[in-house]
């Protein structure tokens, strides 16, 4: 993260004062501006755009890959700006908050959100996990290309690893990938993905 404004504001307020261009996210009312994503960053979730895509035509998918959308859970007033995120497009005429505020909250429109680990690791694996667990997000991948997380979180030694979360009876069980291991997703069940192909989209040398 760049900074942190430290004056705790309402959703409603920050939806207001969102500008065009940068990028910012709202955390427990307090308005936090992200940090601009390295090209390494960037190299994975554009890869993963465009794999996903792919299959979302191919198989003629409701859903689409939108580009400054927020998510915002139920309680509390935090709402963020993930890295990937796979929308549901007939559940749109459901979200309240959508045509004003280009956001979502409802399971419905959400079936799957990815975040690329930057050195804020924490916010991924501890409170974005909490929170998207919470609305009831049935899959959520955490692509930690440069080993950021703690050990607990990937394990000793650290090694690049995407973490994919399953909702499973309201809670989230988590299945790891590293090297030439293929991605497993419920979401997409076709895609045909390595973890290595994914890591080396940034710049990771296996």
């Amino acid at each position: 993260m760049i900074q942190a404004i430290h004056k705790l504001v309402t959703f409603e307020d920050f939806a207001a004062w969102r500008p065009e261009g940068g990028r910012y996210e709202l955390h427990d009312g307090v308005i936090v501006e992200m940090a601009q994503p390295v090209g390494d960053h960037e190299d994975v979730i554009g890869f993963l755009a465009l794999e996903i895509s792919a299959d979302i035509k191919r198989l003629n998918l409701p859903y689409f890959i939108p580009k400054t959308v927020l998510v915002k859970p139920f309680e509390g007033e935090s709402a963020y700006s993930p890295d990937g995120l796979i929308i549901n497009r007939p559940n749109l005429v459901n979200e309240p908050l959508w045509k004003k505020e280009s956001t979502v909250s409802q399971v419905a429109s959400i079936p799957l959100v990815i975040e690329v680990v930057s050195t804020n690791w924490r916010d991924d694996y501890y409170k974005k996990l909490a929170d998207y667990e919470a609305i009831g997000i049935p899959e959520y991948w955490i692509i930690d290309y440069a080993a950021y997380g703690a050990r607990k979180f990937i394990g000793n030694p650290k090694l690049p690893t995407i973490s994919i979360y399953e909702l499973i009876d309201d809670e989230y069980q988590v299945t790891q990938f590293r090297g030439d291991t293929h991605i497993v997703s419920s979401t997409f069940p076709e895609l045909n993905l390595t973890a290595e192909q994914i890591f080396q989209a940034g710049g990771v040398q296996i």
